[in-house]
């Protein structure tokens, strides 16, 4: 069996949620046992693969600087077809196997419209819709995408099959507070800067916190790290109103390296967005001992598992009481900690790549 898979979004310098999917995959893949097919990784120029592909593995090239996809990979399709392709995200080209699989990871331009530009709507709507017309199955990572598919495209229920990403398997120590002795507590987001991501309100939240905490820590901290996207100015300008801005601390895109600094030294999590396909760093920070709080919309509740607390993300009020108590309670915060670590037993990308593969082969 020939089986082809997009990797546009995997080999690239910066890695955020689908291209760390794709990446993840990829390496899983290439861990497993599929000698008995050969596999075709469609990738750009400049690639940078840091793993051993196996001998079954062919890296193909595509030098398409612009409409990669419609261009660049539907040639390759035309002179080249596998029996079955598959698309981590989104976008079929036009020319496509009767057996290709995509997956779609989310409809958060349906839900949160103001957060999107009208041509990065007109792209997604576009691309959606195509690809739901033309994909033998669908794969999304939650259920709660899965419904959306439904109701927003009238796909049938049967097309599509839910598997969940992954996380790291490792467990990192989770950090003991004691408030009278930290001089630092740091309250940590990572995901892109944008507004879909609600950070405005989660920034006035942190106010409302800093007003009425009654501890006496010198140093309380907002760190936020992504790159920037849309709605990236209207949430600087926030930072720099703010009555605490010394300590929101903005930071732009971050290595692995650095996430791993920055989950290490952090004493919460927060991810208050308007809409999340899946959430994924809801569970790397569950992997470093952290408590969790997130918003209770969308997948967020599914991935999270019961072990996080769950506000609503346009009541900057309640992601401050949130914070209090997280910050407040060492029992909470012990019990949010360990059902963190049993809530990412169910999760890994080994097990991803795997049920992955399944639905490739059986489409």
């Amino acid at each position: 069996m020939k089986i082809g898979i997009d990797a546009s979004r995997a080999f690239g310098k910066e890695r955020t949620g689908t291209e760390e999917y794709s990446y993840q995959l990829i390496k899983n893949f290439a861990m497993m046992d599929t000698s008995c097919h050969q596999i075709f990784l469609y990738a750009r120029k400049n690639s940078l693969i840091n793993f051993d592909l196996p001998d079954n593995f062919q890296l193909k090239i595509i030098s398409t600087d612009r409409f990669w996809t419609q261009i660049g990979l539907a040639s390759e399709m035309m002179m080249n077809k596998p029996n079955i392709l598959f698309i981590p995200s989104y976008a079929i080209p036009q020319i496509h196997p009767s057996k290709t699989i995509v997956t779609i990871h989310g409809l958060e331009y349906r839900y949160c419209p103001e957060c999107y530009s009208w041509k990065e709507r007109f792209i997604l709507e576009l691309n959606t819709r195509s690809s739901v017309k033309w994909a033998s199955k669908i794969i999304t990572p939650s259920e709660s995408a899965k419904r959306d598919l439904i109701k927003f495209y009238k796909v049938d229920a049967d097309k599509i099959k839910v598997v969940y990403h992954g996380t790291s398997s490792i467990k990192h120590q989770a950090s003991s507070i004691k408030h009278q002795n930290k001089e630092i507590f740091n309250i940590l987001f990572i995901g892109r800067i944008e507004k879909r991501k609600n950070l405005v309100n989660l920034i006035r939240a942190f106010e409302i916190f800093k007003n009425n905490i009654q501890y006496p820590i010198s140093n309380i901290q907002l760190i936020l790290a992504g790159k920037s996207g849309f709605g990236f100015s209207m949430i600087k300008r926030e930072i720099q109103k703010s009555l605490y801005s010394k300590d929101i601390i903005l930071k732009n895109y971050i290595t692995e390296e650095e996430k791993n600094k920055l989950y290490k030294n952090a004493d919460l999590f927060i991810l208050p967005s308007f809409y999340e396909g899946f959430g994924l760093p809801v569970l790397e920070a569950m992997s470093y001992g952290l408590p969790v709080i997130c918003s209770n919309v969308s997948s967020l509740p599914e991935v999270a598992g019961g072990a996080a607390l769950l506000v609503n993300p346009n009541n900057p009020k309640e992601i401050a009481e949130a914070m209090k108590k997280v910050f407040g309670d060492d029992d909470l915060r012990k019990k949010m900690i360990e059902k963190g670590f049993e809530n990412m037993k169910k999760f890994s990308w080994e097990k991803c790549a795997r049920e992955t593969m399944n639905v490739l082969l059986n489409c």
